[in-house]
């Protein structure tokens, strides 16, 4: 029998006290292609006068405003958001240590210069990013594809104030307001003689009492409390005004204030409303307070960016707009955006750029079924007679105009609408499939609004509308999907000025690790921005 022999294991030198002669530098342990030297490089080429300008000197030395930038975007390309983890990786991760260059914020520095010295520069940064883009025609601006997504705020989701209850509520407050006000003068019988014209009443049962005005009856029971101090009547009125009316009346004052032309928000972020949130649990979703993040994208950059408080895409399509050609002076040349965004406003407001407007409708899709193009009954397949201004209906009997009606759009915006109407349906054997109405059919037809219609279809439906239309969904949708895949699908932040500052260094992010990535797949471009791997 043949003795085993056993092979001698040999382990790699292990001491873990040993001192090098010459200790390594943080340089030599960052490859040469790594994420951290492209957003080093990038910052270093910006212009931050902007941000040194917030800073007044005197006191204490401060960490360097560029090194902070430089964490923050970094810190957002590797999906740490939080403050606190920003500062445990600048003292834990060997590219952070780099990148810092042996500075090391606390978190509350990281947060200060985040919430504070990028207000109102972050655009200017983001702008910055880019020119670089456009010089290195990465990104042209001329094919701009528009879409919107819903990110949840920093905030309770239970906390919610709601515009209608707040209203009935307020109602209500006021009945009980004007009954104390009536129980009051009818039983002061002296009172017309000792405040002659000045009649509690008069603060009107018709019209609205604000909270200064109840402070203002308050300060006149008082004066009527100290001739007659032992009136119950009074004392329990000047009570109830004091202890509950007057601040009930001032809680619904600040909340309408709040609210402005929204329809909710949260106690908790003030600047967040209540929108339904997609949610694979839930079939129509959750309602969440958020904010309405409105994005342009082009070869998946984020060209433009602007956060709205109001769920609807179409009310965000003309302030997004603006808001492009403010920070550009220019306006792209294709404008392509699905159905959220075609109204009449919209339409209206594209048609007086100079820009080509790809921009579906409401039943776009739904136009293209046979059961719908094939119906003779729907308004849009009536023929017109423009000298007899009527149309004609499947029955061949005629709708003929009798007037107008006047449409107006939350934003303020009025269209008009032109009314026809049939004059003999009554024994039509066509009327159960022509209209379901007991009287005879009146249509309603936006001519300027049909026109806007026909000319979207026309683009939508060519060459170049089908391959803007099969790019939408590869441009601006997967670049929602990239940003919340990188676990950002919440605010940390509190506030609108806060949550674009927020938004702002995730655009940032997301468009350095894009040129990141076309760096690495062609190694030309690196050319063009001066940065040698």
């Amino acid at each position: 029998m043949k003795k085993r022999t056993h092979t001698r294991v040999v382990f790699k030198d292990y001491h873990q006290n040993q001192t090098e002669l010459l200790p390594p530098s943080l340089d030599e342990l960052v490859p040469e292609n790594h994420q951290v030297r492209l957003i080093n490089h990038v910052i270093d080429r910006m212009n931050i006068d902007k941000i040194l300008s917030t800073y007044k000197g005197g006191g204490t030395s401060s960490y360097h405003p560029r090194m902070l930038l430089k964490v923050l975007i970094y810190a957002y390309t590797q999906k740490i958001y939080t403050s606190r983890q920003i500062a445990k990786a600048v003292r834990e991760q060997i590219p952070f240590m780099w990148l810092s260059g042996g500075n090391r914020p606390d978190f509350r520095t990281l947060n200060l210069f985040r919430s504070s010295r990028l207000s109102g520069t972050i655009e200017d940064i983001f702008t910055s990013i880019m020119k670089l883009l456009v010089e290195s025609e990465l990104v042209s601006l001329d094919d701009y594809f528009l879409d919107g997504t819903k990110i949840e705020a920093n905030a309770n989701r239970y906390s919610f104030v709601w515009k209608k209850s707040t209203e009935s509520y307020e109602s209500r407050l006021q009945i009980k307001i004007k009954e104390l006000i009536k129980q009051i003068n009818e039983s002061n019988q002296t009172e017309q003689s000792h405040y002659g014209d000045r009649d509690l009443e008069e603060l009107g049962e018709n019209s609205h009492i604000s909270s200064d005005q109840m402070e203002q009856t308050l300060k006149e029971i008082e004066e009527r409390l100290s001739d007659k101090p032992k009136d119950k009547k009074l004392k329990k009125a000047a009570k109830q005004l004091k202890e509950d009316y007057i601040p009930r009346q001032k809680k619904y004052e600040n909340h309408k204030r709040i609210l402005a032309d929204r329809n909710s928000f949260s106690k908790t972020d003030t600047d967040a409303t209540f929108m339904r949130m997609k949610d694979d649990h839930m079939k129509n979703g959750q309602l969440k307070p958020g904010y309405n993040i409105q994005a342009g994208v082009e070869n998946q950059f984020i060209v433009h960016y602007t956060i709205h408080q109001k769920p609807s895409d179409w009310t965000t399509l003309i302030p997004h707009m603006e808001s492009f050609e403010s920070r550009y002076h220019y306006f792209p040349e294709n404008i392509i955006a699905d159905a959220g965004y075609g109204n009449h406003q919209n339409y209206n407001y594209l048609s007086c750029k100079p820009t080509t407007a790809y921009v579906k409708y409401p039943g776009y899709h739904k136009e293209q079924k046979r059961k719908i193009k094939n119906n003779p009954y729907l308004p849009s397949h009536l023929p017109y007679d423009p000298k007899t201004d009527s149309y004609t209906c499947p029955a061949d009997k005629k709708l003929v105009y009798v007037g107008q009606s006047t449409r107006t759009t939350q934003t303020g915006y009025q269209s008009q609408y032109r009314i026809y109407q049939c004059k003999s349906c009554e024994g039509c054997q066509l009327r159960t499939v022509c209209h379901k109405g007991q009287n005879d059919r009146i249509i309603q037809v936006n001519v300027q609004l049909d026109e806007y219609k026909r000319k979207a279809k026309h683009l939508l439906d060519s060459k170049q509308g089908k391959r803007y239309r099969s790019r939408r969904c590869c441009e601006v949708e997967s670049v929602f999907g990239q940003i919340k895949n990188r676990s950002f699908r919440r605010f940390g932040l509190r506030g609108l000025q806060k949550v674009n500052i927020e938004f702002g260094l995730v655009a940032i992010a997301h468009n350095l690790l894009k040129l990141w990535a076309y760096m690495n797949d062609n190694h030309q471009i690196s050319d063009n921005l001066a940065f040698n791997h």
